[in-house]
């Protein structure tokens, strides 16, 4: 008899455990698959909710020590409903371990503000002056540096966990760029700057660096399996390629239509990509199901 121990769970697992389904007795009822699906409008309310909290205990205490928590949930809570959606929202929630997500967040949120800063200050030096294609180009390479790497080294890794990976990476720079604009119009144009730059950052976040970084790592993610792995590759750079345009595009224009039509084509492209995700996952689930209630008839038999 041998003890064994059961792996983290999952984000967006039904079961709670990797790479197993949950037998039909243990499945979670209807109320809680509703709540697990909700998940992410609870982390948007109760995010909002702190943020405003915060607000008017600053306003009414005038204590300074408020500010950067006021601007880290600021930053963070508008990308972090969009990664839980990402990973929980939908019939069936992609499963990748929390571990792994939370590492994605934090590794890929300094690692690309890092190497994104580093990369267009030299640039900058070296061609005085730094066009938006490079901007874009040196951004969406640095994002996606962390969550290649973990579905590099991670075999077991699907390609609907590297969209959620993605959007982990993208939630960690879109966070940290907004602490830095936001600090920056806190020290500029007081409270009400830091107030105004935190809400349009947070409207724009899910169609932004989220989007961006997740739209990439779906199509490199899509490489691994494939039958067609010239084709995929070649798709993925197509991916890429358009991510960098739409990004520059986003940088360039002045233009609230402009910014607009950008902002949709994202946001739909991802969401998009989530539905085929969460039907890439539901399938291997069902197959997985199948096989374990196959293996426990032929089990059982005489």
């Amino acid at each position: 008899m041998s003890l064994q121990t059961p792996e983290p769970p999952e984000v967006g697992s039904d079961a709670g455990l990797s790479g197993a389904a949950a037998p039909d007795a243990a499945r979670p009822s209807r109320a809680r698959r509703l709540l697990r699906r909700l998940s992410w409008l609870w982390v948007l309310l109760a995010g909002v909710g702190a943020y405003l909290l915060l607000l008017r205990t600053l306003l009414a205490t005038e204590n300074p020590n408020f500010f950067p928590s006021l601007i880290l949930l600021g930053s963070i809570v508008v990308p972090a409903a969009v990664l839980t959606f990402a990973a929980t929202g939908g019939k069936r929630g992609i499963r990748v371990n929390a571990g792994i997500v939370t590492f994605t967040v934090i590794a890929g949120g300094v690692l690309g503000t890092v190497a994104a800063g580093t990369l267009e200050y030299d640039t900058l030096r070296a061609l005085d002056a730094l066009p938006m294609i490079m901007v874009a180009l040196i951004e969406e390479a640095s994002k996606i540096l962390v969550p290649a790497a973990v579905l590099l080294i991670n075999r077991r890794l699907r390609w609907p966990a590297a969209v959620v990976l993605g959007v982990a990476s993208g939630t960690g720079f879109a966070t940290l760029e907004t602490m830095g604009y936001g600090f920056t119009a806190l020290l500029s144009g007081g409270l009400a700057a830091l107030d105004e730059t935190l809400l349009l950052r947070a409207l724009l976040a899910p169609a932004g660096h989220v989007a961006w970084t997740g739209l990439s790592m779906g199509a490199i993610g899509r490489i691994r399996g494939s039958s067609h792995r010239s084709r995929a590759t070649f798709i993925a750079i197509g991916v890429f390629v358009a991510v960098v345009i739409l990004h520059a595009v986003w940088d360039a224009s002045s233009s609230s239509v402009v910014r607009i039509v950008v902002a949709l084509l994202s946001f739909i492209a991802l969401m998009l990509t989530l539905v085929a995700a969460r039907r890439a996952e539901g399938s291997v689930a069902a197959q997985t199901i199948q096989s374990t209630r196959a293996g426990g008839q032929s089990t059982q038999a005489p």
